[in-house]
């Protein structure tokens, strides 16, 4: 009887701790390092968005602004050019929070393979929010005839961001072309033709 006393004791136990290490603990320190230039960290200034995607993304993270270190928290202003988009990415680290300061947006993510890889989208007015979970293929696209200005909220001090054209097309060195053409069932030239744009920064 006492066994099964100590077995259920240590299994009770076990599960305790196990659902107190399930949540990132508080990285709060009692220090906060000033920025030294007033510039650096400003989201007020708009983003040059003349580059093949017609967006821009400025910054706001530990790079920029040294006083988030640990705090695990980051921002950035989005710039859209008409048609401009942020293309297909994840953030490693984070889960994304979008509002639509003007314009309008077409926003969505793709749930993971045992959610049978389900798009999930949504138009987005001024005001309007949409949350990208972490880990998760996302993106947004300006499909107004005008600008359109967003800023996200994520909650990492340095969330990572990876492109899935930039880092599948424009590896270095180069995947090789065969193993693409049969991964994403195109045609050999096709790929080479992709990593030749991807791989020259275009």
């Amino acid at each position: 009887m006492k066994a099964i006393q100590f077995l259920i004791g240590f299994a009770l136990l076990a599960l305790a701790s196990s659902l107190a290490s399930a949540y990132d603990p508080s990285r709060l320190q009692d220090i906060c390092v000033a920025i030294e230039d007033p510039k650096d960290g400003g989201l007020n200034k708009p983003g040059n968005t003349t580059n093949r995607l017609g967006v821009n993304e400025t910054e706001a993270n530990v790079e920029q602004i040294p006083g988030l270190n640990t705090l695990g928290v980051s921002a950035f202003r989005i710039d859209y050019a008409p048609n401009g988009q942020s293309p297909p990415h994840i953030h490693p680290r984070a889960s994304e929070i979008l509002l639509v300061l003007e314009g309008t947006l077409y926003a969505g993510f793709v749930t993971s393979d045992n959610l049978n890889n389900t798009l999930i989208t949504k138009v987005l007015h001024e005001g309007d929010v949409f949350v990208f979970p972490i880990g998760l293929i996302h993106f947004h696209v300006n499909i107004g005839k005008t600008s359109a200005v967003a800023y996200s909220g994520l909650n990492s001090q340095f969330p990572g961001e990876i492109t899935i054209a930039d880092t599948i097309f424009g590896a270095h060195p180069r995947i090789k072309p065969d193993f693409l053409a049969k991964a994403f069932q195109l045609d050999p030239n096709v790929v080479k033709d992709l990593e030749n744009k991807f791989g020259n920064g275009n």
